[in-house]
């Protein structure tokens, strides 16, 4: 799977990134100082680097968790994400994060201890206040669990603090090590979903619906809160009628008692990223939708499109589930500067 792995000086004898490497006898390892050599170095192929992209061992030492904006909230005071990751395996043609960064390599945050005491700190600052943790949006939160053994090392803190909660978003249906566990009431595991028949033209590598219901039927079976993100909305022709079909098939498997909250939103990215993803795949079907460039420096659906399939979906699902779990997010992706590193960090 992994056939080149890339680490800093810093984390050569760290006890996490040396298991990670275990796991890969036989890939080349290549010593760098920052992983930004590797990873920002300019004239790189996203596109080719996508077919066998390398992984790279790093450490985060500022930044760990960074506030959301209010529009990605799903009932907390106060929310925050944080990446223990840099990019996806999957390759869904509307992701951000190929618009955004010039490496499709995956970074591997190894300094976990800095990550928990981070969110620790947050959640302390947070007091009586119920405070939100969100991962899975620089990565997915389990594609590569078996490998990170996020899920293993990260829950114990939200076990330790139940006044707050993790989200984990995920497309992936590598759900053992949450199997392997009691479940927690907060922590909230988010399958995102498109209609069949989309997810099978631009969802490339990630599972198939049917696979990814599996996955959430057997966890809602063994006791975790769900959470369903129906976010990008992808407009074809015959849309609505896709999207009506894809939600009978969600509702015929989750259990209305174990789900937690259900959110939606519409395709759109900064103008920048779009213009990257375009020159990555100027022949894919999806950029010839009817897109415009909005008054905020945005690319999404032109108005009237955005808002009657918005309106649509809203007023199907509101006739499964009640309308305090459901948070629509009309949110503009963003970047901060990462001094620490050098690279772009999303917002959302």
């Amino acid at each position: 799977m992994i056939d080149q792995i890339y680490i800093e000086k810093a984390v050569l004898e760290h006890p996490r990134a040396r298991a990670v490497m275990g796991r890969f006898p036989h890939a080349t390892v290549t010593v760098c100082d920052r992983y930004g050599e590797i990873f920002n170095r300019k004239a790189q192929n996203f596109r080719l680097q996508k077919r066998k992209p390398a992984l790279i061992l790093a450490g985060k030492f500022a930044n760990h968790v960074l506030p959301s904006p209010p529009e990605y909230a799903i009932g907390g005071a106060v929310n925050y994400y944080f990446s223990h990751m840099l990019n996806c395996i999957y390759d869904c043609r509307y992701c951000f994060l190929q618009g955004m960064y010039r490496s499709a390599h995956y970074v591997l945050f190894v300094n976990y201890e800095d990550f928990c005491q981070a969110i620790i700190e947050k959640i302390q600052a947070a007091g009586a206040a119920s405070a939100h943790f969100f991962s899975g949006y620089d990565c997915d939160s389990l594609a590569l669990d078996p490998v990170t053994d996020f899920v293993r090392e990260f829950l114990p803190v939200f076990r330790r603090h139940p006044q707050a909660l993790l989200e984990l978003r995920t497309r992936s249906t590598q759900i053992r090590a949450l199997l392997a566990q009691e479940p927690m009431p907060n922590c909230v595991v988010a399958f995102s979903f498109t209609p069949a028949e989309i997810a099978a033209a631009i969802e490339h590598k990630a599972p198939p619906v049917p696979k990814r219901l599996q996955a959430l039927q057997r966890l809602q079976e063994h006791g975790w809160p769900i959470g369903l993100r129906f976010d990008p909305l992808i407009y074809q022709d015959g849309a609505r009628q896709q999207y009506e079909r894809l939600f009978g098939q969600v509702f015929d498997v989750v259990e209305p008692a174990r789900l937690h909250s259900v959110s939606l939103g519409s395709f759109r990215l900064p103008k920048s990223f779009y213009r990257n993803l375009t020159r990555l795949y100027p022949d894919e079907v999806l950029f010839a939708s009817p897109l415009e460039e909005t008054a905020d420096g945005m690319v999404a659906y032109r108005d009237s499109i955005r808002r009657e399939l918005l309106s649509f979906c809203r007023d199907t699902l509101l006739n499964y589930v009640a309308e305090e779990k459901f948070f629509p997010c009309e949110a503009v992706i963003t970047s901060n500067a990462d001094t620490d590193h050098g690279v772009g960090v999303p917002t959302n």
